[in-house]
């Protein structure tokens, strides 16, 4: 029994033992794996942030325009007739007034011949009408006078004249006074043909100098449609016409610019554009100078022309140039990086940490997108913190560490040096 007893308290003890070793490696086990999850739940994960500030921003749209001649036109002749000379060929330079050609045109000058006699005939019977009229005056001065002398008399000594001479005197007093009266309509009738002739004769004189084609503006001529003895017909006839020669205005351009009709209301006057030549390799800047201010319905875009100067002929029409519109501009936007932005389910939303460092997702509502930064026009305000970049590895209420991320203030300044 004794040894017996002896067994059971050693079999006791080495339970013991065992189950505390067991209970040992449990809690040792059981302290290593909670460790990890206690760290990680205190520490805030980081999260690179930048703040909303303000910051020029513009739009820039690059299309593709076209160089046309500030003016160009087809010269006709007015009057038919030959060409009998003609002066210039296509490429030549030419000046404001400078003759391009010369007609032929003989029956205008018959007829400019005609002209000048009727003004001359005119003239002469101004004269005669004008001598007609002091004859007229002369005689009615002299039997005016007999008249009124014989009057006087007869009122002096009643019964000395006969009534019969003093009636024959008063009417040829009248009648010379009707005949001044008709030699002043003579002579007023006399000028108003002259006016009638000098009228037909400034008409052909007008019509002669037709005949000499010439140039209305500085230009160059681009085509020339007719040679020395070409017969020409008349551009105000009913019959076709064809032109003379076409001149064309080079030394100023216009670089047409067919704007989408998603921008046509961005696209104002004097607004900056940039100029590519390819074919010259030129490089400069304008603005803008006119537009349509409506949509072409074929192609539903609007046009709008940059003038630019082409003193040296560089530049020659129907070339194409690359063009760099600003067509949306804010000195003073509030923006952000393109990268804090998130677009789905038809909304934009940005991740915002508040001043707990808490993320909260704001909807935000936004305007001018430039190459890095987009404007923010309502759901944010200036100096807000908001996530930028790896976007899907934070959650609403997510508690995290904000570092300002350097790579976006290094951009803003290079932006603000820009401007």
């Amino acid at each position: 029994m004794a040894k017996k007893s002896s067994l059971v308290r050693g079999g006791t003890a080495s339970a013991i033992v065992l189950i505390a070793l067991v209970i040992g490696a449990a809690e040792g086990c059981g302290h290593s794996g909670s460790s990890s999850p206690s760290v990680s739940a205190d520490a805030p994960m980081p999260a690179a942030v930048v703040q909303v500030r303000r910051t020029p921003l513009s739009n820039t749209l690059s299309i593709a325009g076209e160089f046309l001649p500030y003016q160009e036109v087809e010269l006709h002749a007015k009057v038919a007739g030959y060409v009998r000379n003609i002066n210039v060929d296509i490429g030549d330079r030419v000046h404001k007034g400078q003759v391009l050609a010369v007609l032929e045109i003989p029956e205008l000058v018959a007829q400019l011949q005609a002209a000048a006699a009727g003004v001359r005939h005119s003239q002469e019977e101004i004269t005669h009408a004008q001598n007609e009229v002091s004859r007229a005056e002369a005689e009615y001065a002299a039997l005016h006078a007999a008249a009124t002398r014989l009057r006087q008399a007869s009122e002096a000594r009643p019964g000395l004249i006969a009534e019969q001479e003093l009636d024959d005197a008063t009417a040829k007093d009248r009648s010379a006074e009707a005949q001044v009266e008709g030699a002043k309509s003579a002579l007023s009738a006399s000028r108003q043909q002259l006016e009638v002739s000098q009228a037909d004769q400034q008409h052909y004189a007008a019509l002669s100098e037709y005949s000499r084609i010439t140039a209305p503006f500085d230009g160059v001529v681009t085509w020339r449609y007719a040679d020395a003895g070409s017969l020409i017909q008349a551009g105000t006839s009913n019959v076709s016409s064809a032109p003379v020669v076409k001149l064309s205005q080079v030394s100023v351009l216009r670089l047409r610019i067919p704007v989408p009709e998603s921008l046509a209301a961005s696209v104002h006057d004097g607004e900056p554009a940039d100029i590519r030549v390819k074919a010259t390799d030129e490089h400069f800047s304008g603005k803008v100078t006119r537009s349509t201010d409506s949509l072409d319905r074929s192609t539903r875009t609007m046009q709008v022309e940059v003038d630019v100067p082409n003193q040296d002929y560089k530049l020659t029409p129907g070339m194409y140039a690359e063009v760099a519109l600003r067509v949306q501009n804010d000195p003073n936007a509030l923006t952000l990086p393109l990268q804090a932005i998130n677009r789905g389910d038809g909304k934009t939303t940005v991740l915002l940490v508040n001043s707990q460092n808490h993320v909260e997702e704001r909807e935000i509502r936004t305007g001018i997108e430039g190459s890095d930064r987009i404007q923010v026009l309502s759901g944010l305000n200036e100096g807000d913190r908001v996530i930028v970049g790896n976007l899907g590895a934070y959650r609403p209420g997510q508690h995290v560490d904000p570092r300002m991320s350097t790579m976006a203030d290094q951009k803003y300044t290079a932006e603000q040096g820009a401007h």
